[in-house]
């Protein structure tokens, strides 16, 4: 992969693979963690807003010159990163980039479409609180983090809605859209006609504003994991419980040792097609799918950001089971973080490595993932690491650095810059009867930094 810098401080990031389709991304470092008690919200309004009127062209001619495109373009806000990407026929690159920069450089926003997607994400927003899945890992981070960085909202919410004016969104835009906060990344494309294409659109620069103070003080700000609980008492056919710890940052040399431990503890849902590969041979199917059939699901994931993580167990049942579902998932935990009986053994450690990479080269063949790949590492690395270079590192793990990760993680003693507190974050949303007090147990078996504490 090649990196240049254009003068105005754009970097444009690429790889040649050969085919005959191309991908193409713009990623801006900004997102809902920049955002302050005054613009929350307004990430989520703004990347709707993507593809809408310009200066230069009506909403109508921009809809037709992305229906041209095929229409494969899409915008996504997150909590570090608010991405522009496309995959196209190689000979429409000129086209796309223009796009982008038309978009990114000159929009409209105009009040009346402004208005058009308050009320659509008013629908998206009612509609995805009615799903546990896809709610319960934002009330993660909002108590994680409480009231800080990775704890703001991706979500506008809905009492935010109508305070997001155009100015706003203008506001947002001229102080987080800036050259040094942009990477331009292209796949499947010549390096230096990407670069020339993206110093025509990208260099004069009406997006060139003087950095404005605040900008530095916030994007300085330090993610600070607090931990807590949330408990949401709704009557739903099942409990959706989320217990986790603070991670890793994307720059912590632990990070593959952490991503095999994922992979080793695996999990799903119960009705998932089995088979070799499919994880069904992972520690949570095996010690908690497949022993005890009243769970209904059961995951470990891992979030990684530029200088924390979350990593933790989702699990959910019938609410008879409430009582004994905690116990089950602190086992898990308690399990991974020891050498004795029930401990990570040296086969199950190679076959998680084997799967984090398959899955690694696997999802590298797409095109998009590649794209995103490359345009998020250069955005946070300031280069690519080399896919060889990760497989080595995974190679590398050993059970011992498998099983003191796992310890430094589960027993809150990670140190990461904006020094968390190391307790738990607990989430649990459902019909909550009998379920116990989640911190006790944890505490009970070692988990998370607390106040009586032998490790303090």
């Amino acid at each position: 992969s090649l990196v240049s810098s254009l003068s105005n401080g754009i970097r444009v990031a690429t790889e040649n693979t050969p085919g005959h389709f191309s991908a193409v991304g713009v990623y801006v470092d900004a997102g809902s963690r920049y955002e302050t008690p005054q613009t929350t919200g307004v990430s989520h309004i703004l990347d709707r807003m993507a593809f809408k009127g310009t200066t230069t062209h009506t909403s109508e001619q921009t809809q037709a010159i992305l229906e041209s495109l095929g229409g494969n373009v899409m915008c996504a806000s997150g909590r570090e990163a608010i991405m522009y990407q496309s995959a196209i026929f190689s000979q429409d690159l000129s086209k796309v980039i223009a796009l982008f920069a038309d978009v990114i450089r000159n929009p409209l926003i105009d009040p009346a479409e402004v208005a058009e997607q308050q009320q659509t994400a008013l629908y998206e927003i009612q509609e995805i609180w009615q799903k546990p899945e896809m709610i319960m890992p934002e009330l993660l981070h909002t108590v994680a983090y409480k009231n800080n960085t990775l704890g703001n909202p991706m979500l506008c919410p809905e009492e935010r809605l109508n305070t997001i004016t155009p100015e706003l969104i203008r506001d947002y835009m001229s102080i987080w859209y800036r050259p040094e906060r942009i990477v331009i990344a292209a796949v499947g494309a010549k390096h230096e006609d990407v670069v020339e294409l993206v110093n025509k659109h990208f260099a004069a620069s009406s997006i060139l504003h003087p950095t404005q103070p605040t900008t530095s003080t916030i994007a300085a700000q330090k993610a600070h994991y607090t931990g807590g609980t949330l408990l949401l008492d709704k009557s739903q056919p099942h409990t959706h419980l989320y217990i986790s710890f603070e991670g890793l940052s994307i720059h912590d040399p632990d990070i593959y040792a952490l991503a095999t431990l994922q992979m080793l503890l695996g999990g799903g849902g119960s009705f998932s097609a089995g088979g070799p590969g499919k994880g069904m041979y992972t520690r949570l199917f095996t010690n908690v799918l497949n022993q005890y059939s009243w769970v209904e699901s059961c995951m470990c994931f891992n979030h990684c950001y530029t200088d924390s993580g979350l990593f933790g167990i989702m699990a959910s049942c019938r609410p008879e089971y409430n009582r004994v579902l905690v116990d089950v998932i602190a086992k898990q935990f308690e399990s991974v973080a020891s050498y004795g009986r029930g401990g990570v053994t040296q086969m199950e450690l190679s076959r998680a490595k084997n799967q984090l990479k398959s899955s690694l080269l696997m999802n590298l063949e797409s095109r998009m993932v590649q794209l995103e790949d490359l345009g998020r590492q250069v955005q946070v690395h300031g280069y690519k690491i080399p896919v060889e270079v990760m497989c080595k590192k995974i190679d590398d793990v050993t059970l011992e650095d498998l099983v003191r990760v796992a310890r430094k993680i589960v027993r809150g003693h990670v140190v990461n810059e904006g020094k968390g507190t190391g307790q738990v974050t607990v989430v649990a949303q459902g019909n909550l009867n009998g379920l116990p007090d989640v911190v006790k147990i944890c505490e009970r078996y070692g988990l998370g930094k607390h106040s009586s504490s032998k490790w303090l």
